[in-house]
């Protein structure tokens, strides 16, 4: 399921470009990342996001839960017995404890389950793509995600993109500051040069500039 998130990514579009802009040599490149991992581990636990979609059960008291709720712009939901529950940035087995915590008020020792329909997960979380691509947007980023997994989902380079000239901004979490990246895409999807795929990370950017001419 694709989230787009057109007007917020237009706004960035500008100030990132620029960065985009600017010749790759400076810039580092990332180790290739295989198109099929052989061993695919886990990622870190999911952080529920606003309107991902949820189905919270109580055992033995399904009429305390929901089939189907969506997390609210606000970051919250609400169903019988519990008002106003913040979900945003909890992890699912972090939101079963407080809603367990809130039905103990009524019932004795209830047992509840969350888990995620649909998720867009939080900002930090998703992947950006902006600049020469067939449709800037943001993505939940999943577990050993790749460059060329984001692409797909944007439907590729535009017309006019510059793909080799693309630059990756990644927040290092150790340095406390942002880190660019140099990208080749053109070599990714015009070439089929597997040595350009890169893993992604939450909160990555991708910037793809326009040629010159």
């Amino acid at each position: 399921m694709r989230f787009t998130r057109t007007a917020p990514l237009l706004s960035v579009c500008a100030t990132l470009l620029v960065l985009g802009g600017c010749a790759t040599g400076d810039a580092p490149e990332l180790p290739p990342a295989t198109f099929v991992t052989l061993e695919e581990g886990p990622g870190e636990d999911y952080i529920i996001g606003p309107l991902d979609q949820l189905t919270i059960h109580v055992w033995r008291n399904p009429e305390l839960g929901a089939e189907e709720i969506q997390v609210r712009p606000d970051g919250r939901i609400t169903i019988p017995l519990v008002k106003d529950l913040p979900a945003v940035g909890k992890t699912p087995s972090m939101l079963e404890e407080d809603i367990r915590r809130q039905l103990s008020e009524y019932i004795e020792d209830p047992l509840v389950s969350v888990m995620v329909n649909e998720f867009a997960g939080t900002f930090s979380q998703q992947v950006r793509i902006v600049g020469a691509t067939e449709e800037p947007a943001s993505l939940p980023y999943r577990a050993n995600m790749t460059v060329l997994d984001a692409m797909i989902a944007v439907g590729g380079l535009s017309e006019f993109a510059a793909g080799n000239r693309a630059k990756l901004i990644r927040f290092d979490k150790e340095l406390g500051s942002q880190r660019e990246y140099a990208l080749r895409l053109t070599d990714l999807l015009k070439r089929g040069d597997s040595d350009a795929n890169v893993l992604l990370q939450p909160g990555d950017v991708i910037i793809i500039p326009e040629s010159a001419f």
